[in-house]
């Protein structure tokens, strides 16, 4: 694993009771996602947003026939969309799970890496629906979610490597991870200061990534637009706080490499399983099959 890295159960943040991944879930959006104005989701472009890549077709989730879960009145799900589209524009949160969403994810490759844990992962440019989407770092959490995955975690090397092989294969530019700079309220602690050097965290897994002075500790790149290593936060001058970590391939004849990326640029997303997810829906639907 990472020289340096702390897994979820000790990690001083994920257990800290003002910055957990639980805490972040409450967050309001200027917290979580501090730079783009709230929007109105695109549901057309994100394939109806909740359920882009379930494997179920689209006609059959809208058929008279027997569906694996309760089905809703149209009315209850009129509602739904009403209530999230309103949040979306008040306020950005992130998505809680959808059980039959969960249930039908589409799932490209499954990865056991050296701890012995084993993921399964969706690539958005390897699926019909989501070839071309691209989102904000907030969204592509949220898309993952709500099938019970989040935003790829890079807790290990051998992850990271598995991961840039599947960009370097599908010729992808960039995409977004769950990487997060804690620069939002409950981040003032001694700890996590500077916040580029020690606040960077998983968002998907609670883990804390290493200082980003330790060059060891992660896969940051030794360069970036103004020809400093990464994370440099080049945007700040315009005011726009580069907090959210992405993939970028060779963007600057650097590789493919970490980046810090202000969090309102669109790029296509990596899915990972997310343990806490998964455990929520299966503990709240009995016979459920994951």
């Amino acid at each position: 694993m990472w020289a340096g890295y702390i897994p979820v159960a000790t990690s001083s943040i994920a257990v800290h009771s003002s910055f957990s991944p639980r805490s972040i879930l409450d967050e309001r959006g200027s917290r979580v996602h501090p730079l783009g104005k709230p929007k109105k989701y695109n549901y057309a472009r994100t394939q109806d947003f909740f359920s882009c890549f379930s494997s179920i077709p689209r006609n059959r989730a809208t058929s008279g026939r027997t569906l694996p879960f309760k089905v809703t009145s149209m009315r209850t799900i009129w509602l739904t969309l009403v209530l999230v589209a309103a949040m979306a524009n008040a306020q950005r949160r992130l998505a809680l799970p959808d059980p039959r969403s969960c249930a039908n994810r589409v799932r490209h490759a499954t990865y056991r890496d050296a701890r012995g844990v084993a993921h399964s992962y969706f690539f958005s440019w390897e699926h019909q629906p989501t070839r071309s989407l691209e989102v904000d770092w907030l969204d592509s959490r949220n898309i993952c979610r709500r099938h019970c995955m989040d935003a790829v975690s890079l807790e290990t090397p051998q992850e990271n490597e598995f991961i840039k092989q599947r960009l370097a294969r599908g010729n992808v530019r960039y995409i977004w991870t769950s990487g997060r700079k804690c620069n939002f309220n409950g981040c003032d602690r001694p700890d996590l200061q500077p916040q580029n050097i020690n606040g960077w965290f998983w968002s998907g897994s609670g883990a804390k990534i290493g200082p980003t002075t330790q060059r060891n500790t992660g896969d940051w790149s030794h360069t970036g637009g103004y020809g400093q290593a990464q994370p440099d936060n080049r945007e700040a001058a315009q005011g726009n706080d580069e907090s959210c970590l992405s993939i970028l391939n060779n963007f600057y004849n650097d590789g493919i490499k970490w980046h810090d990326v202000a969090c309102h640029h669109r790029k296509p997303f990596v899915c990972e399983d997310s343990d806490e997810l998964l455990n929520f829906v299966a503990s709240r639907n009995p016979g459920i099959r994951l």
